[in-house]
């Protein structure tokens, strides 16, 4: 079988993040941020690209967090590097939805390499 499908589990409730703010969750040996800004919730890898910083703890500006360490700044949409747009550097992106009052994130599938 060749298809994949996405699988979502529950990281938290929806009133567990504050507006504005991120947290960090495990899914799959992947430590992912969950945000939420103006009422919506988006996911992104946790682990900054340049130095490995978690990225719930930096300051969401925008649908930009900024990297606590070193102020780099990432999309949290699609992880897309906002200082340099252009660039490939970019961190994993990941589908959340909202079913009853708990936040879902799709897992990260794990790297084969591992």
């Amino acid at each position: 079988m060749t298809e994949e499908t996405i699988e979502f589990r529950t990281v938290c409730d929806v009133d567990s993040i504050p507006e504005g703010e991120g947290r960090a969750f495990p899914l799959n040996g992947t430590l992912v941020a969950v945000f939420r800004r103006e009422g919506e919730f988006f996911a992104i890898n946790d682990s900054c690209p340049h130095m490995g910083a978690s990225l719930a703890s930096g300051y969401l500006e925008g649908c930009d967090v900024i990297c606590p360490w070193h102020a780099w700044k990432f999309c949290v949409k699609d992880g897309l590097w906002m200082d340099n747009p252009r660039s490939t550097v970019r961190t994993p992106s990941y589908a959340v939805r909202i079913v009853g009052n708990e936040v879902q994130v799709e897992v990260p599938m794990k790297n084969k390499a591992s």
